[in-house]
């Protein structure tokens, strides 16, 4: 008797570059294991599974959850920007250029 298999994709995307991979994996297999049969850590080795965080449909999940047949397992990349300050930083610029354009008289 054959052990139960599901479908899985596993997920990385950097700029310019995204991959998809499809897969089988034993029905009790865990997002670690599915990522590292997967052979994107072979295809892109500064992928740290220690440092990137890694989400199931766009949810943060751990290495060591559980699959369901279909899942999608995500691979993020660290962010270079806190977004927090970013926004911040987008609305401090909006701000005054708005300023700056009501200063100009017409014509």
């Amino acid at each position: 008797m054959s052990d139960p298999q599901i479908t899985v994709e596993v997920v990385f995307a950097k700029p310019g570059e995204q991959v998809l991979e499809q897969l089988r994996v034993p029905a009790d297999a865990t997002v670690e294991a599915a990522i590292r049969r997967s052979g994107i850590l072979e295809r892109f080795p500064e992928i740290d599974l220690g440092a990137n965080k890694v989400g199931i449909f766009g949810k943060a999940t751990k290495l060591g959850e559980g699959l369901h047949d279909g899942d999608r397992i995500e691979i993020y990349r660290p962010l270079i920007a806190d977004p927090k300050e970013a926004r911040k930083k987008r609305a401090a610029e909006g701000k005054a250029m708005k300023k700056g354009a009501r200063d100009k008289a017409p014509g």
